[in-house]
């Protein structure tokens, strides 16, 4: 099995690029309903992942916030608790699964880095129970009626 089968492309991934600014980020997070996405550098580069939580203690920290006040601040001021790993194209199955088990998506490059797209969970999981189903019923299928 190829990691690309899995793969939701990047012109179907809700992203933002670190210029953008905390509000455009709360925006873009709150239209699409995510808790978190990836953030890119302008020339396509996957630079890391920032979260909800990321966000709110940004927010907390940084106290006086008005939605008006957060235009003029930079997402790069926003420090990220901890990045997704991001897997080249290459990748194995295994490794995959491996990576995915601690995330919620695994970011997806190419070997120069630049973001291609992602893999969510939820699809590998869907994927292996489908497998898992349908070896229970060939089994099934395979026990002698008595």
């Amino acid at each position: 099995m190829n990691l690309l089968f899995f793969l939701t492309p990047k012109q179907d991934v809700a992203f933002i690029y670190n210029d953008f600014t905390l509000r455009q980020t709360l925006e873009k997070m709150e239209y699409h309903r995510y808790s978190s996405v990836p953030v890119l550098a302008r020339d396509g580069t996957y630079v890391g992942t920032i979260t909800e939580g990321d966000l709110l203690w940004g927010i907390k920290n940084m106290t006086g916030l008005s939605i008006e006040a957060a235009e003029d601040v930079p997402i790069t001021r926003i420090p990220r608790r901890r990045d997704y790993e991001a897997v080249p194209v290459t990748t194995g199955m295994e490794q995959l699964v491996n990576t995915a088990m601690n995330q919620n998506f695994v970011p997806v490059v190419d070997d120069r880095k630049n973001f291609i797209g992602l893999v969510r969970r939820k699809d590998i999981l869907r994927y292996c129970y489908g497998q898992a189903e349908g070896r229970q019923q060939a089994k099934a299928l395979a026990q002698p009626k008595e």
